[in-house]
């Protein structure tokens, strides 16, 4: 009875399984490429020091410095959101996955395909 495999329910169950399992993929590769930007940051871009007209600059290297320093703590604080943001979905959409799935894995253990009668 290929009708009742492919019941509203049955649809749906599919439907909610297909999504959750391709928020978890997301999920991981999100987790996995935020764990290297935390390991292995970006360096980030750094302009020349603007110059005055006399030749010189109105920043000390102190304030070069305290700029880096911001942009470094700016590219961990994203990650780190990054992280904890994938983390969440893979957290949420993995149970969601595992229920679905299941209720699908019971639906076909419980209604075995009866065989085709034949006409003697």
């Amino acid at each position: 009875m290929a009708s009742s495999r492919w019941s509203l329910r049955n649809i749906y169950l599919y439907l909610v399984c297909l999504i959750t399992l391709i928020m978890v993929i997301v999920s991981v590769v999100g987790l996995v490429r935020s764990t290297v930007e935390l390991v292995y940051p970006d360096p980030g871009y750094y302009y020349d020091v603007p110059k005055t007209e006399g030749g010189t600059s109105d920043r000390t290297a102190e304030d070069i410095a305290a700029e880096r320093e911001s942009q470094e703590a700016s590219s961990r604080r994203y990650a780190i959101l990054e992280l904890v943001g994938n983390a969440a979905m893979l957290f949420v959409a993995g149970p969601l996955y595992l229920y679905h799935w299941k209720k699908i894995e019971v639906e076909h253990v419980e209604k075995p395909e009866a065989p085709p009668v034949s006409a003697a």
